[in-house]
């Protein structure tokens, strides 16, 4: 008998992000650290023979969790990735929930329906995934063997194991980040002792207790929690642009002094001209939720991609509508090849400095700026 400790991956950029991480090559974020943290904890008095994990970033570096205290080599297999979404792939998923609400219907509820350009289907997905643990299970007759692999990845074995059907699906819940499934692999089948086990994670750094998301079992209407992102048309929303921009200014700096609509609107309307990305006006539902702006040719010779402006309205601040617009431009400078992003935030703006920090941002020098000192913040988008 073969037992087989099943693991998703910890808390990565596209459960922060809001966006499609299928195979994506997203990175672990500082609370999906915290959470391996616990995992090593949770798996250092257990046998361990063999490790196995997908071979994109999220999992190899959880893997660590069991590398802290079993000294094992990382075998990686590319059948255990996540589901290719194609198409999908990157894109927010309140774009989707938007532009393709019948397809994100199958997804949830009956992925065997899903069918999106370039992706990879249900079957084909629970094929492979199958076939790989049970290789793995096969090779390692006798021993204990931790995995670890993806959410829907998994999802999909489970409900392989448990004969359950694609139209039937929303019977095996979503996993958090971490969590565990326990398996014995014997004569040719597989039992399931648990699964979506995160015991081991308290709630105050779990994924799910801060996300309501995959309570939804039917999605059958838009999530509101996750931006839709649209390029911003500075003509026609001067007005919109110059309020927020003034709001944001008088946040940070704690007065309106120094600031004016001229040059602010100036520099929006050319990044928008060099590409509309650069502009973005973003929505929860049909409300308007607030801008993020890029500036690709500030420090562009340094592999840096420039935040020029990140707002959120005052009534969905403090609900994880920021983090989606550096979502937006880690996506969006990763794909030009930069190595971090970098801003300013104003020595005044504490709230503003806890917010960047939180997402891994820190202070590496500063500037005298019209008003006070700015602090230049740098985060990695290599790690």
């Amino acid at each position: 008998m073969t037992t087989i400790y099943l693991i998703r991956h910890a808390e990565a950029e596209g459960n922060i992000y809001r966006r499609i991480h299928g195979q994506y090559d997203g990175r672990i974020t500082p609370r999906g650290y915290k959470q391996i943290e616990y995992l090593a904890e949770r798996f250092k008095d257990v046998p361990i023979d063999a490790l196995c994990t997908s071979d994109l970033t999220r999992t190899r570096v959880t893997s660590t969790a069991i590398t802290k205290y079993h000294d094992l080599p990382l075998n990686l297999d590319p059948r255990l990735r996540e589901q290719n979404m194609g198409v999908w792939e990157d894109l927010p998923w309140g774009n989707v929930y938007r532009d393709d609400p019948e397809e994100i219907v199958y997804f949830a509820v009956d992925p065997a329906k899903f069918e999106v350009p370039e992706s990879e289907s249900f079957e084909t997905l629970r094929t492979r995934v199958a076939a790989a643990i049970t290789d793995i299970a096969k090779k390692n007759d006798g021993k204990t063997v931790a995995i670890v692999s993806h959410g829907m990845a998994i999802r999909s074995f489970i409900s392989g194991v448990l004969g359950i059907s694609s139209e039937n699906i929303s019977q095996v819940q979503h996993g958090d980040n971490t969590c565990v499934a326990k398996f014995a692999y014997e004569n040719g089948k597989f039992a399931i002792d648990y699964y979506n086990d995160n015991s081991h994670i308290p709630q105050a750094i779990s994924t799910f207790a801060s996300q309501g998301w995959w309570k939804n079992k039917k999605a059958t209407s838009p999530d509101l929690s996750n931006l839709v992102f649209e390029p911003m048309n500075v003509e026609k929303d001067a007005k919109l642009y110059s309020a927020c921009y003034r709001e944001g200014w008088k946040i940070a700096h704690g007065s309106e002094q120094g600031y004016s609509d001229a040059p602010y609107l100036r520099d929006a309307r050319r990044v928008s001209g060099i590409d509309p990305r650069c502009l973005m006006k973003t929505y929860s539902g049909d409300k308007f939720a607030g801008i993020v702006e890029l500036n690709p040719e500030r420090m562009a010779d340094e592999g840096v991609g420039w935040v020029s402006f990140c707002y959120i309205v005052p009534e969905l601040r403090g609900q994880d509508f920021g983090v989606q617009l550096l979502g937006h431009a880690v996506s969006y400078y990763r794909e030009k090849g930069r190595e971090n992003l970098r801003l300013h935030v104003s020595e005044r703006n504490k709230n503003g400095i806890s917010f960047y920090e939180k997402y891994a941002f820190h202070e590496i020098g500063g500037e005298q700026g019209a008003v006070c000192r700015l602090k230049l913040m740098e985060k990695s988008l290599e790690q």
